[in-house]
């Protein structure tokens, strides 16, 4: 059988730069859409020409804001990918969208393109903490979004970012109630992080944001768990939960260490063992397309070792954990000899950590520590 194949399209611009993300986006006053499509659709090419004998199993427009993109454009790169590979019948394709009344007005277009699950990103039900967050819409713009979304494509999904500043249980629990109640087969929780380099982290610096204390975090942490438990969404991934079945397949080729290609500015792939990654700024990458085919900055070979490392920390964010067998065929490396034994049976010994013949997996408390957990057993 040919091997899965998944594709990340990067559209970098936004309309305006959230003080949270460190993603690679950038604000421009116009953008040429034939251009960037023909150039988008020339890297494409590219990497196909790498990759033959691959199946296409999914497709991902992320950004920045992809849903700025003109919907034919989206339509291009479709009909493209499934030209250059054989794909599922039930090919995956996502695009992240943003809820200003603009974009939601391209969701029809975008279905009639041939995607087929949208993730939007309401990242509030508070009309205070959107303010908070930089984000330019509002609750009833969100809402209003939402309900065009569920209305155009079978599978919808929506991010929420909580452990905000100021934020108590008895408020999260409110708001996170709401969401559930709009029931979605998929939500992405995200807790709030300081990323270096954003405007968050120069006000968190300077005391000027203050994020909740570990022991409220971790409560928020279980009260989320619980809740979304209740309502039928299960923790596939630390911070996705979904109905069963509906979990997001691209998502899962990254987790499981499986082939992947990146086009567009800063976007990342791995296939046939190395790894690849686009020039960052835009203007930068659309050069290197017209004078070379592509905008890559590196192209590298991994060592097994490095492939390890990566499969590991990808893998143990999922609550399958990491099966022994795929992680040797897709490293190259036995399971036992990437990870530190003495501090696995450590971890194991405090609950955070099974270790049996299938592979190796978080438990419940070891979920929220993902992080602390994978610096002590990593090689």
């Amino acid at each position: 059988m040919k091997q899965s194949l998944a594709l990340y399209v990067h559209w970098p611009f936004c309309v305006t730069k959230c003080p949270y993300c460190d993603f690679n986006s950038h604000v421009r006053a116009t953008v040429d859409d034939s251009a960037w499509r023909d150039a988008l659709l020339a890297e494409l090419a590219y990497e196909a020409a790498l990759l033959p004998g691959h199946r296409l199993t999914s497709i991902f427009f992320g950004g920045g804001t992809p849903s700025l993109m003109p919907p034919a454009t989206v339509a291009a790169i479709i009909e493209a990918a499934t030209s250059h590979w054989p794909s599922d019948p039930d090919l995956e394709i996502t695009l992240e969208a943003n809820p200003s009344s603009v974009e939601a007005g391209r969701f029809a277009g975008f279905a009639a393109a041939g995607v087929n699950r949208l993730s939007l990103g309401l990242q509030s039900l508070d009309d205070a903490a959107l303010k908070l967050l930089g984000r330019p819409h509002d609750v009833a713009q969100g809402l209003a979004a939402l309900d065009v979304a569920q209305k155009q494509f079978a599978r919808v999904s929506f991010d929420l970012i909580y452990d905000r500043p100021g934020m108590t249980l008895e408020a999260w629990d409110a708001e996170l109630a709401r969401a559930l109640a709009f029931d979605t087969s998929h939500i992405s929780l995200y807790q709030l992080t300081i990323e270096p380099g954003t405007r968050f982290a120069a006000l968190h610096a300077r005391g000027q944001l203050v994020l909740p204390e570990p022991e409220l975090s971790a409560d928020l942490f279980a009260l989320t768990r619980a809740r979304a438990a209740a309502a039928g969404l299960l923790a596939y991934e630390v911070s996705n939960l979904a109905r069963p079945g509906a979990e997001a397949r691209h998502n899962i080729q990254y987790w499981t260490y499986g082939e992947y290609i990146g086009i567009g500015p800063g976007a990342h792939g791995r296939r046939l063992g190395r790894a690849s990654e686009r020039a960052k700024k835009p203007e930068a990458w659309r050069t290197g397309v017209e004078a070379h085919g592509h905008g890559l900055l590196t192209d590298t070979p991994l060592t097994a070792q490095e492939r390890a490392t990566e499969a590991l920390v990808m893998g143990l964010r999922l609550a399958a954990g990491i099966d022994r067998s795929h992680f040797q065929a897709r490293t190259g490396m036995a399971l036992a000899d990437a990870l530190d034994a003495r501090k696995v049976a450590g971890l194991v010994a405090a609950g955070l950590l099974e270790d049996d013949l299938p592979g190796i997996r978080l438990t419940p408390a070891g979920q929220p520590l993902v992080d602390a957990v994978l610096r002590e057993v990593a090689r």
